[in-house]
């Protein structure tokens, strides 16, 4: 033989012949198609990525535990580990490789029933379209012999069972980012296919042809599952990855896996299918929108493998051409979309360099065809050139997927999302990516923060503005956060300056007419563009949070200091205070004084020239006179909706008039609430301004009245229920004036003076009039409270009425007995004189004749008898109904949720003289305790 004689046993090829005879157990002859097997390893370039003995252990172990043979494992780990201990070998992992290659390419001689052995008898032939020379057939009977005749493999039993799993597994990891979007139609049910290597020239060894050898086989009966799984990849596919194994498997069975198609055609191809372009070989399915390999095309299965995987970068490359084209075109995808589309044409446009780069290569291959072997491009260097490639392409495919549906800032966020990433390459890249498709939003942020210039046509930045609304409510209603656009590497809290920011210059330059530049804003507008990178890397880089904080702290106090130096916020505060708030009491008693005989008549009957008179009049007669002009001349006078039987006294009320900026902190809304108010304290402070009569009545009659002894017992009732009354009026008006409003009051100018924005100073305003409204009852929560305290406060009304009419009887009363005792000492006088000028002695008269006598004596009992029970019985309903009244108040005061409400009912029953008559009144605190039970 060729071989035998040039080798004279000595030479390489002789010594691999001699080992495959060893390891085979076959004859000279009959190993040849295994000897060209071994040759066409050694001639491959599929050498280990790293030469890493423990890694080949590992794997063999690995392949004989996943065969359920854990007993050869231990084996073959304490042979290798003697093997290492003597140093025989010194390359032992290229050894311990060409094992694991041979076995696992024999795994599919299992189909034989020598199959079991680690280099099978029946090893499959070199996968090739051009058959051996037939010098030295393969008869019937040497493949009965080759079949029948068994080597001794004892000493290679540790390693027999590494043929149980093959070398794919290893290839699929190397070449796979783990996001394949690839599916098979190929199963390995028949021989692994070996792919075509070049043979040495200097052998000629004649084999059976590859198709004639299959057909001589015996039947599989082994679980061709278990040989061999190969990764389901020869379809690029998005909805394939389902398919079920029986699928692929019959598809496979009508695959052409013989070596007929040439290594450099199927490159050529992939350059087309790189480019989004169907080949000779590789179609693109519609159907399932992905490549398919020709099944009828000469390709072995190995090579369909890495064709399918290498033709993903294709897949991916159309789907992401058809997004950047669709959307480069669509007009309301807005400045960030189109970022994100140049940003992947940018990554396209790369891509298009590697293909040029291939291109170039296979035709310089073409043109000069003294290129070595190992300088020719084949498809595993194509594996390795597009590995990076096919990263980028899966990611950005991932990012176009998650990308749909979206815009603006919305889309900015989706691809925020993907740089939470492990991998420094694609975190890079998405960086990269992110960097082009937040430069729009920086530009309208800067535009925005600066210039308060909002630019944003197609609705994608986060900040919403309407052209309708009036400048009056420009900061409440014009501009506002759109919270589906705020991209997720903006916080909450930054959106919420970046807004205020830009609303603030908009309401200096539009409502103050103040055009004052904002400090470093030239500097910051030219300002690099791509420094926008620092919204996203905040933890890396804080200049992007100190650039926001600096600009909206110098805004907004910029803003404020506008508001108070030169339209005087706190002088128009402390105005609505003093006399909304009813906190100038000497102009508040002096008004109601000149008001009284005008407000006691029917409110029909009031005109407000005259009212704004009197208002005039108190003005200059108080302290009030010494307040700014303009103030005093936004005071003024207002009556309220005229009721059937209303008087003066329920319609009339003080209002302040505002206007310009001051009027976004003192809105329409707030000045109905101030007015709320303000009728509330007018109608408390009018009890007390009664009660005081009352008082002032009681002392004067109290002497008046002493020669009516009858009308003793009514005056004690009479005082000692106005006592009641006034006790309860001035523990109202004290909880009113200084729990309520001094303590707001002080809690609402601490909170302007550290105020740091305008939403601040209004929100701290709001809050100062929602406390005074809950705790002066003005709420829905306490509306029964208020109701019963206004029927409080009616019957002290009456009390002043009916207490008035007694007097005026008991003065007419008083006055008729006066009278008849002037006409009686009158009489008597006359008639002394009468009887001194006659100096006679005379009969004498009376001063009142008898009948004058007992019609006095009728009426001062008719009096007795018709003034003093009626009022007696309706003094007795007034008390009774105003301790009724009073318990039910304190009973209600009790259980209210706002602490300082209900210590007032403690400071009004203070002796418990209210507790002793009703059970129910609580002390405070027990109530808060029984409601924290229940809750």
């Amino acid at each position: 033989m060729a071989v035998r004689s040039s080798g004279e046993g000595n030479t390489a090829a002789a010594l691999l012949q001699k080992l495959c005879c060893k390891i085979t157990g076959l004859t000279d002859d009959s190993v040849i198609p295994h000897y060209q097997f071994a040759l066409r390893i050694l001639g491959s370039n599929s050498t280990p990525v790293d030469a890493d003995e423990f890694q080949v252990v590992q794997k063999i172990k690995r392949q004989l535990v996943r065969r359920g043979r854990e007993g050869d494992a231990d084996s073959f780990s304490e042979m290798h580990r003697k093997l290492h201990s003597q140093g025989v070998l010194r390359n032992r992992w290229a050894v311990l490789h060409l094992f694991v290659t041979l076995s696992d390419t024999g795994e599919t001689s299992q189909r034989s029933a020598v199959g079991e052995a680690m280099l099978g008898l029946r090893l499959g032939a070199p996968a090739t379209s051009t058959p051996f020379p037939s010098s030295t057939p393969y008869t019937e009977n040497r493949a009965t012999e080759r079949v029948t005749s068994k080597p001794s493999t004892d000493s290679l039993m540790p390693l027999a069972g590494a043929s149980s799993s093959t070398s794919h597994h290893s290839q699929q990891t190397t070449l796979s980012s783990g996001i394949s979007s690839i599916r098979g139609d190929v199963q390995s049910d028949g021989p692994t296919p070996v792919p075509q290597s070049f043979m040495p020239s200097g052998y000629t060894t004649p084999c059976t042809p590859w198709r004639e050898e299959q057909s001589r086989r015996p039947p599989d009966t082994t679980d061709r599952q278990s040989v061999f799984r190969p990764p389901e990849t020869a379809l690029v596919l998005r909805s394939s990855r389902a398919m079920t194994s029986s699928t692929l498997t019959g598809r496979a069975q009508h695959d052409n896996t013989a070596s007929e198609v040439p290594e450099s055609e199927l490159l050529k191809d992939l350059i087309y299918t790189f480019q989004g372009i169907e080949g000779k070989w590789i179609k693109l399915d519609a159907g399932r929108d992905g490549y398919r390999i020709d099944s009828q095309a000469g390709i072995p299965k190995a090579v369909r493998h890495i064709v399918s995987k290498l033709s993903e970068c294709g897949w991916l490359y159309n789907k992401i051409r058809t997004y950047v084209q669709s959307r480069s075109t669509d007009k309301a995808f807005g400045l960030i979309g189109q970022s994100f589309c140049a940003a992947l044409h940018q990554e396209l446009t790369e891509y298009y360099r590697l293909i040029a780069v291939l291109e170039a290569q296979l035709q310089q291959e073409d043109d000069d065809q003294g290129i070595g072997e190992g300088d020719r491009l084949t498809l595993k260097r194509l594996v390795v050139w597009t590995y990076d490639p096919l990263l980028r392409l899966k990611m950005l495919a991932a990012l176009v997927d998650a990308g749909k549906g979206k815009k603006g800032g919305a889309l900015a966020s989706t691809v925020y999302a993907y740089m939470q990433h492990g991998d420094p390459y694609i975190k890079a890249l998405i960086k990269h990516t992110l960097t082009l498709v937040s430069q729009p939003i920086y530009s309208t942020l800067m535009r925005w923060i600066y210039d308060g210039e909002l630019e944003d046509t197609y609705h994608e930045f986060f900040v919403a503005s309407d052209p309708t609304v009036k400048d009056d409510r420009l900061w409440h209603d014009k501009y506002s956060l759109r919270k589906s656009m705020i991209p997720s590497f903006l916080s909450t809290d930054q959106a919420r300056r970046i807004l205020l920011t830009g609303k603030s210059i908009n309401f200096l330059r539009q409502v103050c007419q103040d055009r004052t530049a904002i400090r470093g804003r030239d500097s910051a507008m030219n300002t690099d563009i791509k420094h926008g990178q620092s919204m996203f890397i905040q933890d890396e880089d804080a200049s992007f949070q100190k650039m926001i904080d600096g600009v909206y702290t110098d805004t907004s106090r910029h803003l404020l200091d506008v508001l108070h130096a030169k339209y005087k916020f706190m002088d128009h505060l402390k105005a609505m205070r003093r006399y909304l708030l009813l906190g100038q009491g000497d102009f508040i008693r002096h008004l109601m004084d000149l008001l009284e005989e005008d407000l006691a008549k029917p409110a029909g009957n009031l005109y407000l020239h005259n009212l704004n008179g009197i208002l005039e009049t108190a003005i200059r007669a108080t302290n009030a006179q010494y307040d700014d002009a303009d103030i005093l001349k936004r005071l003024d006078v207002r009556l309220l909706e005229v009721s059937p039987g209303d008087t003066g006294w329920d319609v009339f009320s003080l209002d302040y008039h505002v206007d310009g900026p001051i009027r976004t902190v003192f809105t329409p809304e707030c000045m109905i609430m101030y007015l709320r108010v303000f009728n509330f304290l007018w109608r408390a402070k009018r009890m007390e301004y009664i009660l005081a009569v009352i008082w002032k009545n009681q002392v004067s009659n109290a002497r008046a009245l002493i020669p009516i002894p009858e009308l003793g017992h009514i005056l004690h009732q009479c005082q000692m229920l106005g006592c009641e009354m006034q006790h309860f009026i001035q523990q109202v008006q004290y909880y009113i004036n200084f729990e309520v409003l001094e303590c707001s009051w002080d809690e609402l100018l601490h909170k302007v003076q550290e105020a740091a924005d305008l939403d601040h100073l209004i929100a701290a305003h709001q809050v100062f009039l929602d406390t005074v409204l809950c705790r002066c009852l003005l709420d829905e929560k306490s509306r029964e409270i208020l109701t019963q305290l206004r029927t409080i406060f009616d019957l002290i009304i009456q009390f002043e009425t009916a207490q008035d009419n007694l007097y005026q009887a008991a003065n007419e009363e008083l006055d008729s007995r006066n009278h008849f005792d002037q006409q009686r000492h009158k009489r008597t006088e006359e008639s002394h004189l009468a009887r001194d000028s006659t100096k006679k002695r005379c009969q004498g008269e009376w001063a009142v004749t008898e009948e004058q006598e007992q019609e006095e004596q009728e009426r001062r009992r008719t009096f007795l008898k018709n003034i003093i029970p009626s009022t007696r019985a309706q003094m007795t309903v007034l008390a009774q109904s105003y301790q009724d009244m009073v318990l039910r108040f304190l009973v209600m005061v009790t259980s209210h949720p706002d602490v300082s409400l209900r210590f007032l009912s403690f400071r009004l029953d203070f002796n418990q003289h209210y507790k002793v008559k009703e059970p129910t009144v609580r002390s405070p605190l027990a109530g808060y305790r029984q409601r924290s039970r229940a809750i």
